[in-house]
């Protein structure tokens, strides 16, 4: 096989390195799985001019790795942002084995985000095995537990970010290899119910029903919902009582609510929070936060994007912005420092049984972080 800089973007090469990322399962909640593959990522840099930092996870996650450049790092350069973890639990590559069909390759994680870490990985490889370096230092974060809302690395990721001039991020592409320039912020909350319980059939004025009034509580969440403006507002997790002849004491929900920025945001996680109960006896308690902040399209994110934009048309792909309502690590980055998202490859059906990329996606898009690497300064 011939070597990496023999043929530096060759298409089956950089499909090989995905699918030896693919083949490792990284379920977020099985660390020992994410840690191994933490492992492979930190043993590719060796030989390369780059200090690689481990940090040890904890609270059920993995490890998260930091590769820096052995250049630039005085001075603010380029953060890229990539996961490890997956959603889909282990076991699923039976299911889901990588392989290839025309255009696609197939596996869990594979598109979010696998792909796009690898050729960022790649890309870095490259740009040392040319024999020189980028105007700015590069320093890339692995973490282990974005999948989960990044419990674990949020301080780390806003750490770096801090440090950065610029943030690439490397989840998927959109909609046809669209890279992402805003993105929703990201709220849950749980809903604690305490009811009264009785007998349903002799004692039913004796009791208050918590499910009763988590219907109440949904009805509530629901009118939040507000598409035009662009929030969400989702019930997705509900759980009570008890026995059908039973009036319930418990309920309980889980909540998702998505807004497009930080003013929609300062309104509604209030009205969230200060959910009351509209029966007499029963209590309700809500509890939650704003996990992702809004990533709002800023004048330096703009600016970035436009360069971006004409590093692709040089390598012969058109690059269109886009808006998405799903979160990412750069949601935390991209507050304070020039942020672009959506670098990694094109494909679709993320976190489902026929996740896949395109491998026509490969080349181009490892060329684009290549040479956002050589350009940005």
């Amino acid at each position: 096989m011939p070597t990496v800089s023999d043929h530096p973007f060759d298409t089956n090469v950089i499909l090989d390195g995905i699918r030896r990322w693919v083949e490792i399962e990284t379920p977020t909640d099985a660390p020992d799985q994410v840690n191994k593959l933490a492992t492979l990522v930190a043993d590719g840099y060796r030989g390369l001019p780059a200090n690689i930092e481990r940090v040890p996870g904890h609270s059920g996650c993995g490890d998260h790795i930091v590769a820096r450049s052995s250049w630039g790092q005085e001075n603010p350069g380029i953060l890229v942002l990539s996961h490890l973890d997956t959603v889909h639990p282990i076991g699923f590559i039976e299911r889901l084995p990588f392989h290839v069909e025309s255009d696609s390759a197939f596996g869990p994680g594979i598109y979010d985000m696998k792909g796009g870490a690898y050729l960022a990985f790649h890309a870095f490889r490259e740009l040392c095995a040319g024999g020189g370096h980028s105007p700015l230092g590069i320093t890339h974060l692995y973490v282990s537990d974005e999948e989960i809302g990044s419990p674990t690395s949020r301080a780390l990721i806003e750490a770096e970010g801090r440090k950065a001039k610029y943030v690439l991020v490397t989840e998927p592409a959109r909609d046809g290899g669209k890279i992402v320039t805003s993105r929703k912020g990201v709220a849950r909350f749980e809903v604690f119910i305490k009811g009264v319980p009785s007998h349903a059939g002799t004692r039913p004025a004796d009791g208050r029903s918590a499910i009763r009034e988590l219907a109440n509580i949904i009805q509530t969440l629901e009118a939040m919902n507000d598409l035009a403006r662009g929030v969400t507002v989702n019930v997705g997790v509900v759980r009570g009582g008890t026995k059908p002849n039973v009036i319930p004491e418990d309920a309980y929900a889980e909540v998702d609510m998505r807004v497009p920025t930080l003013a929609d945001a300062d309104e509604l996680v209030p009205r969230i929070l200060g959910l009351t109960s509209r029966t007499d006896g029963v209590s309700v308690k809500v509890t939650g936060e704003l996990n992702r902040p809004p990533y709002e399209k800023s004048k330096t994110g703009a600016t970035l994007f436009e360069h971006a934009r004409s590093l692709a048309a040089q390598i012969g792909f058109e690059l269109i912005d886009s808006y998405t309502g799903g979160g990412s690590d750069g949601n935390f980055t991209a507050p304070f420092t020039a942020t672009l998202d959506g670098l990694g490859v094109d494909g679709e059906g993320a976190h489902t049984h026929y996740e896949q990329m395109y491998i026509s996606s490969i080349e181009p898009r490892t060329r684009l972080l290549h040479r956002l690497y050589q350009t940005l300064r």
